[in-house]
């Protein structure tokens, strides 16, 4: 019984250091003398040869001094579908890229924060799964740098899974229904056309289908020069690019999005109020544009 007690102790105190510990929202990998072009190319390469899927790339706000690659996993996709509540929006992960004078930064978002938060109570399920997910993917960007210097804020465990940025803003559970169609089918067929015809100065980056779970998520570029990304990023910062593209899910007959104030904030956690109020119009432009791409 003793021996019982101790075990015990030892599982409740390592639970307690692991919902305490602070995760950073995203890892400086490394600083390269090359340019943008050839360093998508090694992320590339450094994680489809570890087993990841590079699912899309584009250069943020229309710069060519930024970029996203977007990647996943065969088996992040499997216990992201196992989540009802838009559990899918964390199967992509990113990797970003600034050109600051003759070099180029390679950021990665942690992908156990992205877990933490997106995943909320339930994450407990997959949890070593996901840790497991976490290390490949580090592991795999340690073919391009060893920095992996933290930065961009740090929350804890418990912490991201109640995340709001202040009092009576809205948490991960408190999406944005944009609409209900008659069918997926239907809404896949009208989200897909806007897209290609770049409604609202929009661009497809990529897109998950999953049509026997009817899921599908897209990541979606935001690139109106007066309400996209040329305004906001500039202003919250773009050194944290690998928290874009935005997505829209659509589960069901339903399109949603997180909604700005959650999206941008947990993706910002260092954001002060300040900041936030340069952008007050941001939440709500982004709502619209996603709007657009539904009817």
């Amino acid at each position: 019984m003793k021996q019982l007690l101790i075990v015990l102790s030892i599982v409740t105190l390592f639970q307690i250091n692991v919902s305490a510990q602070k995760q950073p929202a995203y890892y400086l990998v490394a600083t390269s003398p090359v340019t943008i072009a050839d360093a998508v190319s090694s992320v590339t390469t450094a994680l489809q040869s570890s087993g990841f899927k590079v699912i899309g790339q584009y250069h943020p706000a229309n710069s060519e001094n930024l970029a996203v690659v977007c990647y996943t996993h065969p088996g992040l996709e499997k216990i992201a579908l196992d989540f009802a509540d838009r559990g899918a929006l964390a199967a992509v992960l990113k990797v970003g890229f600034k050109k600051e004078n003759n070099s180029v930064k390679i950021s990665m978002i942690n992908p156990m924060y992205l877990f933490y938060a997106y995943f909320v109570e339930r994450v407990d399920v997959h949890e070593k799964e996901l840790q497991t997910i976490s290390e490949r993917a580090k592991t795999a960007m340690k073919k391009v740098g060893s920095n992996f210097t933290p930065f961009g804020g740090e929350l804890s465990k418990k912490e991201l899974q109640k995340y709001h940025y202040k009092i009576m803003m809205p948490y991960f559970e408190d999406a944005e229904e944009l609409k209900e169609f008659d069918s997926f089918e239907a809404g896949l067929k009208t989200i897909r056309e806007n897209l290609n015809t770049g409604k609202g100065d929009t661009k497809k980056v990529y897109e998950l289908i999953y049509a026997n779970k009817k899921v599908a998520v897209f990541g979606v570029a935001l690139l109106n020069a007066e309400e996209g990304e040329p305004k906001f990023l500039p202003i919250v910062g773009d050194e944290n690019v690998a928290a874009m593209p935005y997505e829209i899910i659509l589960q069901g007959k339903t399109a949603s999005i997180l909604p700005g104030k959650y999206r941008l904030a947990i993706s910002w956690p260092n954001l002060s109020m300040g900041t936030f109020m340069k952008i007050m119009s941001t939440p709500g432009d982004i709502e619209d544009t996603m709007e657009k791409l539904t009817e």
